[in-house]
């Protein structure tokens, strides 16, 4: 079978599995599971305690709806059990090891066999195939390298795919900005807000984007406003790619060229949709948690793994011919909401409301002061070095809007601050734009 967006040459063959019927996929879904519960349950104790208490064993699955008995792991598992407590194979099968940065304490650690990098190669194949990118693209990638898995995970994605790969890594714009006119660059992987300073700087070096027609952007929740952005000044086609260093890395889920939600590779990964408090699982369609588990993960299998980003599953078969279901465009975390007066606040919502006012730069800072009885929340924003020169009536009244904008998101009146051009910092990995929390 053969789609409108296959690269040139007709079908790459690693995407087969895209298209199998549902029936299949199940089958295969359902084999699976049961040899990575089974995995887990005889080679990781923390796994096979929890099932011992709930009077599980592996022959309990005999179905994928038998899922829903197993019990959840969390990142606080990963980090009680640090380094190395949820490995399921002896270190001289592991052939590479991955990390977070720990900022919050132990940082949560990753194993790899072969058999995982393999397949981990396999389903960034997929995820470059579905946005349109092959053989020919020569792939400008400005993921961080190191112990984060995002630069590594589309490095051998893009070799295997057979396109050129330039590993720049993050950082170096002035670099980054060269590398990509004089090398022809097609495409570019990174992170969404890292791509926006590369356009901000573009602008002042005068620099030629002809060549470049896609970017895959992840490793930061990034709103729709900020996707018209960035499609808006560069012309290139914007795509979503969804991943975790806990389940795999980037390459868990992409979308493709309908970008109408992000096709999970459930082949590999099961996902589920459960209520963030109550851990209940919901009908499809329904907003909720995000569970997935690993289907083939040799290293360090995970069982309904709680990633607390909240979307939804979305059943109905894509135009573009796939079978995998999709998860919608995640914009927000359960675990990344703060109350203001008592409303509850998600930074992708101020992001949003920003985006909507013409005369602004997509920087932001929420600073959020905690006194007693009574809660303040400002934002300050960048504007263009137009609306900045422009007399103070003017920019006031940009003010009232923004605050307008984000009051009828939020229905929450909070105090705007404009700042000039390059005020705030810049982030050259992931975005960190909740940075200040003041108690007085």
């Amino acid at each position: 079978m053969s789609t409108w967006n296959d690269p040139p040459g007709g079908f790459h063959p690693i995407s087969a599995p895209d298209y199998l019927p549902r029936e299949q996929l199940q089958k295969i879904q359902l084999q699976r599971l049961q040899s990575v519960v089974g995995r887990a349950y005889d080679r990781v104790p923390l796994t096979h305690s929890r099932m011992d208490e709930r009077g599980l064993t592996p022959a309990s699955v005999g179905s994928l709806a038998d899922i829903a008995k197993l019990p959840f792991t969390v990142k606080t598992d990963l980090r009680d059990t640090y380094p190395f407590g949820l490995f399921a194979s002896p270190m001289e099968e592991i052939v590479r090891l991955h990390a977070s940065s720990g900022t919050t304490g132990k940082p949560i650690v990753v194993a790899y066999t072969q058999a995982d990098l393999d397949v981990w190669s396999e389903v960034m194949v997929r995820a470059l195939v579905a946005c349109g990118m092959h053989r020919g693209d020569v792939i400008q990638n400005a993921y961080g390298y190191g112990l984060f898995t995002g630069g590594l995970g589309a490095h051998y994605g893009g070799e295997a795919l057979g396109a050129t790969v330039i590993p720049i890594s993050g950082g170096n714009t002035e670099r980054q900005l060269m590398v990509m006119q004089d090398f022809g660059v097609t495409a570019i992987c990174c992170t969404p807000s890292y791509f926006l300073h590369l356009l901000e700087s573009a602008k002042e070096t005068k620099i030629d984007f002809s060549k470049l027609r896609v970017g895959v952007f992840g490793a930061e929740p990034w709103s729709d406003s900020m996707r018209e952005r960035i499609q808006d000044e560069s012309g290139i086609r914007a795509h979503d790619i969804y991943g975790l260093s806990e389940i795999i890395g980037p390459g868990v889920g992409i979308e493709c060229m309908e970008r109408r939600g992000l096709h999970i590779f459930e082949d590999h990964f099961f996902p589920e949709i459960v209520d963030s408090e109550t851990g209940e699982v919901l009908p499809e369609g329904a907003e909720g948690e995000l569970v997935l588990t690993t289907l083939s993960k040799q290293a360090m299998p995970l069982i309904r793994y709680r990633t607390r980003d909240v979307t939804a599953l979305v059943s109905e078969q894509c135009a573009c011919g796939r079978t995998l279901r999709r998860i919608r465009r995640i914009g927000r975390r359960s675990d990344d909401m703060f109350i203001i007066r008592g409303v509850n606040v998600f930074p992708s919502q101020v992001e949003t409301a920003l985006l909507r006012v013409e005369g602004t730069l997509p920087h932001y800072q929420i600073i959020l002061t905690r006194e007693v009885g009574l809660d303040q929340m400002e934002v300050k924003v960048e504007v263009t070095p137009e609306v900045f020169s422009d007399e103070i009536r003017a920019l006031e009244s940009l003010q009232r809007k923004l605050e307008a904008s984000i009051e009828n998101i939020l229905g929450l009146r909070v105090k705007v601050t404009l700042v000039e051009p390059r005020t705030l910092a810049r982030s050259e990995g992931k975005a960190k734009r909740v940075t200040d929390l003041r108690s007085v």
